[in-house]
């Protein structure tokens, strides 16, 4: 905190008072700096330098096709701190019920198909390799070391099937679009002025046209009946003019999904296992539930849901 008190002495904010805002699953903190009615915060990426520039090149990116990104106002890249824009306190989490969901869901769409404008130039690539490195992160961190499970050779072929298969769908897709890559309830902002503000996209890639989509309504933090989802999924595709059938959509969509939430497997349990954070642990059965129900609708996939069943 030093660090950043004496930096901030060398801005216009000097007089702000500091509270602490929030912290993610990274290891970034948020602190909030307060002047009467005018607030700002400070990003503290001190300890993952790395994310700085990733964060600074992408928000460019989204800024300049209209996306509500936070505006960077002040750098130091040496200690690792930015001052941005402050979108508030309300996230699409906060406030989503029944009444709501399909008016903020559709807004939410919208901004998905405006950031698919953005510029993926020099964006890392969602090819088969990293689609493959982030599915292993289920056997390596949820199977192996969560749920202690040793599989069969038998086992592992099924999995090794299944997840080719997952690849080869997602991948027959349309390619090479802006990926925010974790564009769900608790990253869309609603604003001071009403409007939707898009965080936490420093690690976009080029990529899937569903990715974000399935994101945002297969999210593991709140769920909505398939029904309801399928409406969304099919607005997406209209709005996007699309020329593809509905059952081969939903498809693209489910498939997606499953790569999304066997890699979130992975992720979960290793933030609770080797980061210690164990509120995470909570999510992991909707997660599951995401991935199982996917699985089980088409033949590609189906032993993979029997084994997940099998071994939860």
């Amino acid at each position: 905190m030093d660090k950043i008190k004496a930096w901030l002495k060398t801005t216009p904010y000097k007089e702000y008072e500091i509270s602490i805002a929030s912290a993610d699953a990274s290891f970034r903190k948020y602190y909030r700096l307060t002047d009467a009615d005018k607030t700002f915060l400070l990003m503290d990426s001190s300890l993952e330098k790395d994310s700085l520039a990733p964060f600074i090149d992408v928000t460019s990116r989204l800024l300049k096709v209209g996306v509500n990104a936070p505006e960077i106002l002040e750098k130091n890249l040496k200690d690792g701190f930015l001052i941005i824009k402050d979108f508030g306190n309300t996230h699409y989490l906060n406030v989503l019920d029944a009444n709501n969901f399909n008016v903020l869901y559709s807004k939410a769409i919208d901004t998905i198909i405006t950031m698919q404008n953005a510029d993926t130039k020099d964006l890392p690539l969602y090819d088969k390799a990293f689609l493959h490195f982030e599915m292993d992160l289920m056997k390596d961190w949820y199977l192996d070391k969560n749920l202690n499970v040793t599989l069969s050779e038998a086992q592992k072929s099924i999995i090794e099937s299944s997840l080719d298969a997952i690849s080869d769908v997602v991948l027959s897709q349309p390619q090479d679009v802006f990926v925010h890559r974790d564009y769900h309830s608790r990253n869309i902002m609603i604003t001071p002025e009403n409007e939707i503000g898009v965080i936490d996209y420093q690690d976009a890639m080029s990529g899937a046209i569903t990715y974000d989509l399935v994101s945002l309504l297969k999210d593991c933090y709140i769920a909505y009946e398939r029904e309801e989802v399928e409406k969304l999924v099919l607005e997406f595709r209209d709005k996007k003019g699309l020329d593809t059938s509905d059952a081969e959509f939903l498809k693209w969509f489910d498939f997606m999904g499953m790569q999304r939430h066997i890699k979130v497997l992975g992720i979960f349990s290793r933030l609770y296992l080797r980061d210690g954070k164990d509120g995470y642990l909570k999510d992991i059965p909707l997660t599951l539930k995401y991935t199982i129900d996917a699985a089980s609708r088409y033949e590609e996939t189906k032993e993979l849901s029997y084994l997940l069943k099998e071994v939860q």
